[in-house]
């Protein structure tokens, strides 16, 4: 499969498996190519044409030819210049077309808040009302902005050109996956406690895994007797959105939140708002979503994936 190929087929995976279902990713597709059109010539030399087909700011080809034929693959969380090092060293005793990191990095990191625009429609799904979801999340956006801008978000894309490698990062079309993943696992199960889920949770092969690491889910807030009540999986979205949101899903009525993790500052405020918090785990659930990915891309085209950097590769 060239890398063109590869890189649509995830792209439409990612809109397949998310959470605000493909009429509404098709409606803003739609209002992206339309504002588009409206623009200078001027203007379009500086347009992101990827957002043309590609709703996700934080998943991109960063380096490499897209003509490229990808067979052999090499997979990690987190690819930065060392991983990129060792790739280099690897390359000397076996084939490695392209490097993937779930985390973006370059162009994709200095763009991924546009992704938490999806948190509002998500938590409008939940029950949130749509004007209280937009501007709290809009607000999160601007603050997350704030935080990205100064970085150096060339610094890996850089060592990836210089070692002539392949690189794309893949990040909320993953996410999208193991958000619905569980989300149609809850409600299909109608777990009553929070030790329901919890036990859910630990046959998933991924989740079982990080147990034995020190890193299987936990409950923060409730106990495992406490009931469930609504279940709201929080996975998507690019990062945590914002803090005032627990008071407003409560209001909606959901009472337990399934997190990759949570920050001591929301974790307090989801506190206040007497909400159950479990934290399934980082690393854990950004390799179930990848998983869920490959599974899905190797339907298409059989790839040899190697792993590293935290991920381990489970078929089903």
């Amino acid at each position: 499969m060239k890398l063109s190929k590869l890189y649509e087929a995830i792209v439409r995976i990612g809109i397949d498996n998310d959470p605000r279902g493909k009429t509404e990713i098709n409606k803003q597709l739609a209002k992206v190519n339309k504002a588009c059109a409206k623009l200078s010539n001027e203007d379009k030399d500086s347009f992101d044409m990827e957002t043309l087909q590609n709703p996700y700011a934080d998943t991109r080809i960063l380096t490499g030819d897209c003509e490229t034929n990808i067979k052999n693959v090499l997979v990690g969380i987190d690819v930065e210049t060392p991983e990129l090092l060792l790739t280099d060293t690897i390359r000397q005793k076996k084939k490695i077309d392209l490097v993937v990191s779930h985390h973006p990095q370059g162009i994709a990191y200095a763009g991924f808040y546009d992704v938490m625009k999806m948190q509002a429609d998500i938590l409008g799904k939940a029950g949130v009302p749509i004007s209280v979801a937009e501007q709290l999340t809009q607000a999160r956006m601007q603050q997350v902005e704030r935080r990205v801008l100064p970085a150096n978000h060339l610094r890996t894309t850089d060592a990836a050109k210089l070692l002539n490698i392949n690189f794309i990062c893949i990040h909320t079309p993953a996410d999208n996956c193991v958000a619905t993943y569980l989300q149609k696992l809850i409600d299909s199960k109608h777990p009553e406690t929070i030790g329901d889920i919890i036990e859910m949770l630990k046959k998933i092969p991924e989740y079982k895994s990080a147990i034995l690491n020190k890193a299987g889910p936990k409950v923060l807030l409730g106990t495992e007797s406490s009931k469930c009540g609504k279940v709201l999986v929080e996975m998507t979205g690019g990062t945590e959105g914002s803090k005032d949101i627990f008071p407003k899903l409560a209001s909606a009525g959901v009472s337990t939140i399934i997190g990759m993790h949570i920050s001591e500052e929301h974790f307090q405020k989801a506190k206040q708002a007497n909400i159950n918090v479990i934290i399934a785990g980082h690393i854990s659930s950004d390799n179930l979503g990848l998983n869920l990915l490959l599974d899905a891309v190797q339907k298409k085209e059989k790839l040899n994936i190697a792993e590293f950097s935290g991920f381990r590769r489970v078929k089903r």
